[in-house]
């Protein structure tokens, strides 16, 4: 049965079961991956599903089930047991569909399917590539393995509200980690890619060797005493940054008071200057989509501008505790009910180089790498793990290990200044920041 044929017929079920309202979702992926380790491959894979689930209303109690069984008999079942649920379940004054009026009518073409599917030969192929040129690097001792991999989605929502959307995307992506020198001497890094479409991975051989010198330029670290420096954070672990904030504005949170933020917007959190956006609508992006799982429109968003908090990320449920309207950011599965997420989410580039932010720092900690989950988001109070490499007068001097970075998220958040070397490489995305007055807890 059609995806949209089938999921209609789900809520009619629900609808004759009882249910006041309902909506289902279909959801199917595959995906294909090749892992290689040590010139050998290690592993092929390739994995199939299809689930659907359904989300039944009795005023305002909800309930939801989900299967893998679409035979007419198990759909069937799903409804009934569906509604039987909601009728048991304690009332959330909050829950229901969207108004058909707020539903997203439009369907532009953000290019998010690569029609080419790769074969297994050619995944191993790329991913015997990055491990090839991560090995060939002077130094590299020994390998974690590299993987290639593919994968395609399609998701349908139906709704007794109108709602009826598809969503489709693929992924490709390249990774490896290697090691470094030997016994207790020994030093790891990695690197990896991520994109919607294949020709839009950089060269296999380009990953593995930035995973290679990446490891090399880690062997020898130093402890350090501790103390208080301006601490830079490379753009793979400034966007961790950015992740924090956005945990911090998920309505979900603020709704229920366990975010720092949770009384400070329209408020400056952010030094003036700095700007975040979410752009649902990115051709390409890897978490770009017309409409959320709730079938409200998607659009480009400023989160902070600058420097003042300017909106919460919204679904409907959340949205109706704060007597708001939902900024269209409901994430949906199929076996749980929406809940806020950003899209892709990105800190605006400053106009300063990365070699001019570190310039003028007499001493300082460059972070690589970040361990540990040190981060609560009640209070904001930030302490990590991490790795990285000294700056002294101005240079990157030697590598550093085992200390730890901590300060408070809202202080780190008013102090951050971003470089000018944004790129668009993961769903997260920010330049090189600068933090000063962190403590970088050593030795």
């Amino acid at each position: 049965m059609d995806p949209l044929d089938l999921a209609a017929k789900l809520v009619r079920l629900a609808r004759a079961k009882g249910a006041d309202a309902a909506d289902a979702v279909w959801s199917e992926s595959l995906s294909l991956s090749a892992q290689w380790r040590m010139g050998a491959l290690e592993q092929l894979d390739r994995a199939e599903t299809i689930e659907v689930g359904l989300r039944a209303f009795l005023g305002k109690r909800q309930a939801i089930v989900s299967t893998s069984d679409l035979s007419p008999a198990a759909l069937d079942a799903l409804a009934e047991r569906a509604v039987a649920m909601a009728k048991t379940v304690p009332e959330d004054p909050w829950c229901g569909l969207a108004d058909p009026d707020a539903l997203c009518l439009g369907n532009p073409d953000l290019d998010l399917v690569d029609p080419q599917e790769p074969s297994p030969d050619s995944l191993i192929a790329r991913a015997r590539a990055c491990e090839e040129a991560a090995r060939a690097v002077e130094g590299i001792t020994n390998s974690e393995g590299a993987q290639a991999g593919w994968s395609r989605s399609r998701m349908v929502i139906v709704g007794t509200n109108g709602m009826a959307r598809l969503h489709a995307s693929t992924g490709f992506s390249q990774s490896v980690a290697v090691v470094a020198g030997e016994g207790t001497a020994m030093e790891r890094d990695y690197d990896h890619a991520v994109a919607t479409h294949g020709s839009d991975l950089p060269a296999p051989e380009l990953t593995g060797t930035r995973a290679g010198r990446r490891t090399v330029a880690r062997l020898n670290p130093r402890k350090m005493p501790t103390q208080k420096v301006p601490v830079v954070f490379s753009p793979r672990k400034a966007r961790s940054l950015i992740g924090h904030f956005a945990g911090a504005v998920n309505g979900a949170a603020v709704a229920r008071g366990t975010s720092f933020l949770k009384d400070r917007l329209g408020t400056a959190v952010f030094a003036k200057g700095v700007t975040i956006i979410d752009d649902p609508l990115r051709p390409r992006g890897l978490r770009s989509h017309a409409a959320d799982g709730e079938g409200i429109a998607s659009r480009e968003r400023a989160l902070v501008e600058d420097g003042r908090l300017a909106s919460w990320l919204l679904d409907l449920r959340s949205a109706r505790q704060l007597g708001m309207e939902s900024t269209g950011h409901a994430a949906r599965g199929v076996s749980a009910p929406p809940g806020p997420g950003a899209s892709n989410l990105f800190l605006m580039p400053g106009a300063t180089p990365p070699e001019t932010l570190i310039a003028d720092i007499k001493t300082g900690f460059y972070v690589t790498d970040l361990f540990g989950m040190g981060t609560n988001m009640l209070t904001g109070d930030y302490s990590r793990g991490a790795a990285g490499f000294w700056i002294e007068n101005g240079q990157i001097a030697f590598p550093v290990s085992e200390v730890t970075v901590a300060g408070n998220l809202k202080d780190m958040f008013q102090n951050l200044v971003p470089a000018n070397d944004l790129s668009f490489l993961f769903g997260i995305d920010s330049p090189t920041v600068r933090i000063d007055g962190l403590t970088v807890a050593g030795a």
